[in-house]
């Protein structure tokens, strides 16, 4: 399951960039943020260019220079996904965050029981 990007925000009328440079940005900043973490799925070209009104060949450009910068990965028919940092460990421990929001998902449970567990997980091996 693709997670949703967040509030991005497209300026058609920006005749300084275009829209796809927008996205291109946008897209780095999250992953900068923390806010997209390696191993993240990304929504379908045709699913984010529904979402935000954009033609779907404007999106497809924008993968095409995120995963030439090595920021995405496009993994055939799996999809598309939030590259390794470089970092083993940080990527490692994005993985398995994105891994446990997906089983949280799948769970039904709300977002604050998932925080909830965190908290009483790190609290168990505090010291560790």
């Amino acid at each position: 399951m693709a997670v949703e990007l967040g509030r991005i925000h497209i300026d058609h009328d920006s005749p300084a960039t275009p829209p796809f440079e927008q996205l291109r940005r946008a897209v780095i900043e999250q992953v900068r943020r923390g806010h997209l973490v390696a191993g993240t799925k990304i929504p379908t070209v045709r699913k984010l260019a529904a979402q935000l009104g954009l033609a779907p060949n404007t999106v497809a450009r924008t993968y095409r220079e995120l995963e030439q910068d090595g920021v995405i990965e496009t993994r055939g028919r799996q999809g598309s996904f939030v590259a390794s940092s470089g970092d083993p460990t940080r990527d490692l421990a994005g993985r398995a965050a994105t891994a446990y929001v997906a089983e949280i998902r799948r769970l039904g449970l709300k977002d604050r029981d998932a925080t909830d567990f965190v908290v009483a997980a790190l609290k168990d091996h505090d010291g560790q």
